[in-house]
């Protein structure tokens, strides 16, 4: 799941969490156009700081599926309960919006679907595809839920070949339980493995700092995944999209975050963007490079 700021930011937040409005003539394009048309990005709907930067590098991301999760993670501001049914026009939806923005590089991301049998891999599959038809220029990274470990829908994924496949391990082994109630630690390095040895060229993974974990268990993860062939490995800094959800135990300085870059770096990441305003879709345009 993509995590985006949100304007619930405890009082007295650090001077590098505080982000400029965007602006530029792209970026003004480009929102007269998701206004007009009334297209649906998470760059807008979760108000991303860097919105601006991404649209203008020609790079958006849209969600999928609908806007209502079956799980309930506790880091996460979609909404959780009963999904409404699947939009069968949403593949198409999606592209014509890619077609209008001229979006040179898409991200592509969902709520969970566990109430469907395919876990919503068949509508990820047939969006992959509106995508590549009407936009046949336009890269693509598809950042997927586990789809619970099931292998013939994650095989959909891979039957896409997008140039980049991205799931997110979001914390650290200790918190996975309480980050992410529904969802297993191992389970999510699994299908990262799974996704590399079944011939994705490029994978991807992201984690939020400032959740009570230690050094040595962010290191540990970056380990972990890159036991399991991840290329790419986005580190950002958790905000609380509200009251009810965890709250930020730690501010990481620029200074951690550059830190955990270089060592990534040592470890063989072929790309590592770490920062406090970091998301999983930053920089997304240059990981396919």
């Amino acid at each position: 799941m993509e995590t985006v700021l949100d304007n619930a930011l405890p009082v007295g937040k650090p001077k590098w969490l505080k982000v400029k409005l965007p602006i530029g003539q792209k970026y003004t394009e480009l929102r007269g156009l998701v206004d007009k048309y009334k297209l649906n990005t998470i760059c807008t709907s979760g108000s991303c700081p860097n919105m601006g930067e991404c649209w203008g590098e020609g790079t958006a991301t849209f969600m999928i599926l609908g806007n209502v999760c079956t799980r309930s993670c506790g880091f996460c501001g979609v909404k959780t309960g009963r999904p409404e049914t699947v939009d069968w026009d949403e593949p198409e939806k999606v592209a014509r919006s890619i077609k209008i923005m001229k979006i040179k590089h898409a991200v592509v991301t969902s709520v969970d679907r566990d109430d469907l049998k395919d876990g919503g891999s068949i509508i990820w599959i047939e969006t992959v595809k509106a995508i590549r038809r009407m936009n046949p220029e336009t890269t693509l990274e598809t950042l997927i839920p586990d789809f619970q470990g099931i292998e013939r829908n994650i095989d959909r994924i891979v039957e896409a070949n997008p140039e980049v496949v991205s799931h997110n391990m979001e914390t650290v082994r200790r918190l996975t339980r309480e980050v992410r109630i529904q969802a297993k630690y191992d389970r999510s390095l699994e299908v990262l493995r799974y996704l590399k040895a079944k011939g994705i060229n490029r994978t991807k993974s992201g984690i939020m700092l400032g959740l009570g974990e230690t050094e040595e268990e962010v290191l540990q993860t970056m380990r972990d995944l890159r036991d399991a062939n991840v290329d790419i490995v986005t580190i950002g800094q958790y905000l609380q999209p509200s009251k009810k959800h965890l709250p930020v135990k730690e501010f990481i300085t620029p200074e951690q975050f550059k830190k955990y870059e270089e060592i990534g770096k040592e470890m063989g990441f072929r790309h590592v963007e770490s920062g406090a305003l970091v998301r999983s879709s930053y920089h997304a345009q240059k990981h396919i490079l």
